[in-house]
């Protein structure tokens, strides 16, 4: 083991750190995001016009910021493999999401499963930003297993790929990213300008990943259920049809997989988004959430030993 440690940091930092997350998610308090995401909340209200030129700046200022400790700590563990390991390590189940995101998808089964929408609705808001005070249960299945596709490549396939690709600073650097879209990357008046730099940004990053999990979820279907061919088939013919150049191509895959119909107005909030129909299925059951964990979780697993794999031969 230190003789693969020695030759393999990277790796070995990456397969740790995806391990610790599985083992304890993501801390309730103190979370580095959360930390980042409050700093970058600071800079925000002092830089912010509604320009994008401003929102120009501020994406590179917090990305910069990210990779520029990323590279810092790159370097500072050239020579120093058990270092570079327990870094990427860190670095790794910071970034990651997978385990929370599970975790939630398998409160909001419990709920929907035992007909408490009012803990369903209050729940929902940990997955996604709709407004679910007048979702039904189909509706909250529907959004649930939506968020679950989507976050699969946000959470823990894009950062790994970008983990693979460039190591430490590519692990801060995508979540970065994938932060500031959360944060500002919106179509609403105050970010339509603003945020356009973080979204646009964010839509280069999770290009390959959205992708990648869209394949990965279609050659998986199995695990829940479902047929790679079928997935295949709606990736290919619905992938495209989602206003997101990426999003579509993770929630088609899902409803191929889950043999379930995806899509349909979404409320954010009093903006109402009519999104395009993904999958040929019925409406998602509450049965078919569990069924979506199980699939992510797969996808998830499968992320890692690609990412680790991929490492290795590089090295090699």
């Amino acid at each position: 083991m230190p003789h693969v440690i020695r030759g393999n940091g990277t790796s070995a930092g990456l397969l740790l750190g995806a391990a610790v997350d599985a083992a304890i998610g993501d801390p309730r308090r103190g979370h580095p995001v959360a930390v980042f995401g409050s700093r970058v909340a600071v800079l925000e209200k002092r830089i912010y016009r509604d320009s994008r030129l401003r929102g120009v700046a501020f994406t590179t200022i917090c990305v910069g910021a990210a990779t520029g400790i990323g590279l810092a700590a790159h370097r500072l563990t050239r020579d120093r493999p058990i270092a570079r390991t327990v870094v990427t390590a860190a670095a790794t189940w910071a970034v990651l999401g997978g385990t929370t995101l599970a975790k939630e998808g398998v409160h909001m089964a419990g709920s929907l499963e035992a007909g408490d929408l009012a803990a369903a609705r209050e729940r929902l808001p940990h997955l996604c930003g709709r407004d679910p005070s007048r979702l039904d249960e189909s509706e909250l299945a529907r959004a649930t297993v939506e968020s679950i596709a989507e976050n699969t490549s946000d959470a823990v396939v894009a950062p790994l790929f970008w983990g693979a690709v460039a190591g430490v600073p590519g692990l801060l650097a995508y979540r970065a990213i994938n932060t500031l879209d959360a944060m500002v990357g919106h179509r609403s008046p105050r970010y339509n300008r603003f945020g356009w730099a973080s979204a646009r940004l964010d839509d280069v990053a999770n290009f390959v990943p959205a992708r990648l999990t869209g394949l990965l979820t279609s050659a998986l279907a199995p695990v829940a259920g479902g047929s790679p061919r079928r997935a295949l088939a709606a990736l290919r013919r619905d992938g495209h049809r989602h206003p997101s150049p990426n999003a579509g191509r993770c929630e088609a895959a899902f409803a191929g997989a889950l043999g379930v119909r995806l899509g349909g107005v979404n409320d954010y909030g009093g903006r109402l988004e009519h999104r395009p129909e993904l999958g040929d299925g019925p409406r998602p059951a509450v049965a078919d959430v569990r069924r979506s964990v199980r699939l992510a979780r797969a996808v998830s697993l499968s992320a890692v030993a690609l990412a680790v794999g991929a490492r290795l031969l590089r090295r090699a």
